[in-house]
């Protein structure tokens, strides 16, 4: 099955009202009541699907770290077993088909609500995300109120019983559309679905029992993240309503690039510049790595653009830090462009040291000289 964001058309950072009205473009678009095309109920029941999942935060939160794999359950379309679902889908299918009433928003739950998951993105070193590190970030987020303790009344006062349903939360109306009368359930407006008001409410947070604040949190970046890794703290999203549990953060990593090392899985990847002579007979040099300056030796007669290893040097296997990938180091032999005197006459002087072994060796390597300091 496609993305579930794509076969919405939204972004992966859309909020809740977002999502619903793509949901209810897309449901009467190809809803099989008013569109006849092939395939056209396959699409509305996977735009069911995808609205069911990315609706509720929960199942938003698993979807988004393992996909379908973290779902569990069989497909189909939004539950209809509870009457708020069935007065969100009522609306959805017949508020554009010809003088149809609108039913409102998806009556809330009057018991405990879980908080929201929140997303923050956070940028590091390069050299942070191969070793890891505990970082502070200053998060916004929804917490309870502490004057209220949650109930948004104002202290020594507490909600009452919304006179409007009774209690309930829900209202009944009578709507008549182009398929009949129906009666339609939704949420009250006067208590939003909770059925209880507010008469005093809390000054601290108008009533509304959570206060936005910002949080200073602590995280520990394991070793061997990369970009696009994500990690879990647990009870540090929106704090719930009516004494339900906080959702969760997500924190979102980028790491920035090096200068000089580049990462391929576990493995750091290089450059290195050196001299001919260098290639020609050997040396040993620093390199760059991760930990710091390196030792690296090259062997005589290194080929330009030969790739040397240097073992344990990589990054570390993410949840098995002793486990370590190399450093390929690619080797660029550097050939002058100028000579001195003095080189040019050692150099001439090799060269017919060579070419004096006979025409096959003069032959090889007049074409040695050529390559080496571009002569023709």
């Amino acid at each position: 099955m496609a993305d579930f964001y794509d076969l919405l058309g939204v972004s992966r950072d859309a909020d809740g009202d977002t999502l619903k009205r793509a949901y209810r473009r897309l449901a009467r678009q190809y809803h099989p009541d008013v569109n006849k095309d092939p395939g056209a109920e396959d699409r509305f029941k996977e735009i069911g699907r995808a609205y069911e999942v990315l609706g509720d935060p929960q199942s938003r939160a698993r979807y988004d770290q393992f996909g379908e794999a973290g779902l569990g359950g069989a497909a189909g379309m939004p539950d209809m077993g509870d009457m708020g679902g069935f007065a969100d889908l009522f609306e959805t299918f017949f508020s554009g088909f010809g003088g149809g009433a609108s039913a409102g928003p998806r009556t809330q739950r009057r018991g405990p609500q879980q908080g929201e998951d929140l997303r923050y993105d956070l940028t590091i070193d390069f050299l942070q995300a191969v070793f890891g590190e505990e970082k502070e970030i200053k998060v916004p987020h929804l917490e309870t109120c502490d004057v209220c303790q949650g109930s948004g009344a104002k202290k020594g006062t507490r909600p009452v019983t919304c006179s409007t349903c009774g209690g309930v939360g829900q209202v009944r109306r009578a709507t008549r559309t182009p398929f009949g009368s129906f009666t339609q359930v939704a949420e009250c407006p006067a208590c939003g679905g909770t059925g209880q008001v507010i008469a005093d409410p809390c000054p601290a947070c108008s009533g509304q029992g959570v206060r936005q604040v910002r949080k200073k949190l602590r995280i520990n970046i394991p070793a061997g993240v990369d970009s696009g890794t994500r990690l879990r703290v647990t009870g540090e999203g929106n704090a719930g309503l009516r004494g339900g549990p906080s959702g969760d953060l997500y924190v979102f990593l980028k790491v920035k690039s090096h200068p000089k090392l580049k990462r391929d899985g576990l493995t750091v990847l290089s450059d290195v510049n050196v001299s001919y002579l260098q290639a020609i007979l050997g040396d040993t040099i620093q390199v760059d790595t991760v930990d710091g300056l390196s030792d690296l030796d090259i062997p005589a007669g290194t080929q330009p653009n030969a790739v040397l290893t240097l073992e344990n040097k990589g990054i570390p296997k993410l949840g098995n830090p002793v486990a370590r990938g190399n450093q390929r180091i690619s080797v660029k032999v550097q050939l002058p462009t100028r000579l001195s005197d003095e080189e040019r006459g050692l150099l001439e002087n090799l060269a017919s040291h060579h070419s004096a072994k006979g025409p096959q060796h003069h032959h090889h390597n007049s074409g040695l000289f050529a390559r080496l300091f571009g002569q023709t």
